[in-house]
């Protein structure tokens, strides 16, 4: 099947889009599976996992109608790159076939929920090689394009109508993944960790941080977004503005308060306040309204988009495009 929406994503032409939680988060903690890698992308190969992940996508799709907001539907791609698949036993060619199972499974959720008043946007989730909390010791960036852009051709030959590079950590990674998602024709999105002070955890701010791969790509991907960090860590960064957060189009926070230090040593999952979370973003909104592509990550789940989408649905005209 063709991409549907790749050459005008929906998302920039206004109103709320929402998406999906903390996939991994909740398939271990709430769902009972062992993903010691967070390697969602396994399940594919079964009928269990495969109805796994659609009852999980079950859980979201209603509440975009409810609210008669567009949905981004974030392909659980994030592990499925080379490096990771190698450490759970996957050779490449085995892996290029999940990657595509994975992306026709989404094509099927959204011919199950999509409607005229609702598009709903298939997104090639990209994840980064290393760890998502951790910057590591980063790639150069010919190095970050040359091995991510493996991933991304098989995704740009699918139904995807982009890629959204999740959980990045530093700056020449991000500036690697856009430049092999422009070769492949295929629209990017680039969103950042961020740690408590508001940093990535390379240390970069997050504004010089979009200015950098702006600048190093020429402004290649469509848009930016925040991931993996509770609002109370960013508002200020977000509060002294600047010309970058003009780029900034989508918001996939924590709802727990904690570092990621103190989340990795966590035994049990910090859900925090949904309904908290759901005015922390209607604030943001109201700063930065083209803030428009609403969801979570770590800890998140259904109950905290459902108040996301409760929050943010009325302010604005929010009929998708």
């Amino acid at each position: 099947m063709r991409p549907k929406y790749r050459h005008r994503l929906p998302q920039l032409d206004g109103g709320l889009f929402l998406t999906d939680g903390g996939l991994e988060t909740t398939l271990i903690f709430h769902d009972g599976w062992q993903l010691p890698m967070f390697e969602s992308f396994v399940l594919i190969e079964s009928a269990r996992g495969r109805a796994a992940l659609e009852a999980y996508f079950d859980r979201y799709l209603p509440l975009a109608q409810e609210h008669r907001t567009g949905f981004v539907l974030e392909s659980p791609t994030w592990r499925a790159n080379p490096d990771w698949a190698l450490k759970a036993g996957i050779g490449r060619d085995r892996l290029a076939a999940m990657n595509r199972d994975l992306i026709a499974l989404m094509v099927g959720i959204r011919s199950r929920y999509e409607t005229a008043a609702g598009p709903i946007v298939i997104s090639g989730c990209v994840g980064p090689r290393g760890d998502g909390y951790d910057a590591g010791r980063p790639m150069g960036v010919d190095e970050a394009e040359a091995y991510h852009g493996w991933q991304i051709r098989i995704l740009a030959d699918t139904a995807a109508d982009l890629v959204s590079a999740i959980t990045m950590t530093n700056v020449p990674e991000a500036i690697g993944i856009a430049r092999a998602a422009r070769a492949a024709d295929l629209p990017s999105v680039i969103s950042f960790t961020l740690e408590t002070d508001g940093r990535l955890p390379a240390g970069d701010m997050l504004g010089e941080a979009i200015e950098a791969v702006d600048a190093a790509t020429g402004g290649a991907p469509a848009y930016y977004m925040i991931n993996c960090a509770h609002p109370m860590h960013f508002e200020r960064v977000l509060a002294e503005g600047g010309a970058w957060t003009r780029r900034l189009a989508g918001l996939r926070a924590n709802a727990s308060r904690k570092s990621h230090a103190e989340l990795d040593e966590a035994t049990e999952l910090d859900s925090g306040d949904p309904e908290e979370l759901g005015r922390a973003y209607a604030a943001i909104r109201r700063r930065l309204p083209q803030i428009r592509v609403l969801g979570g990550c770590c800890g998140t789940d259904h109950r905290h988009v459902a108040a996301i989408g409760a929050s943010c649905a009325h302010m604005g005209a929010n009929a998708a495009a």
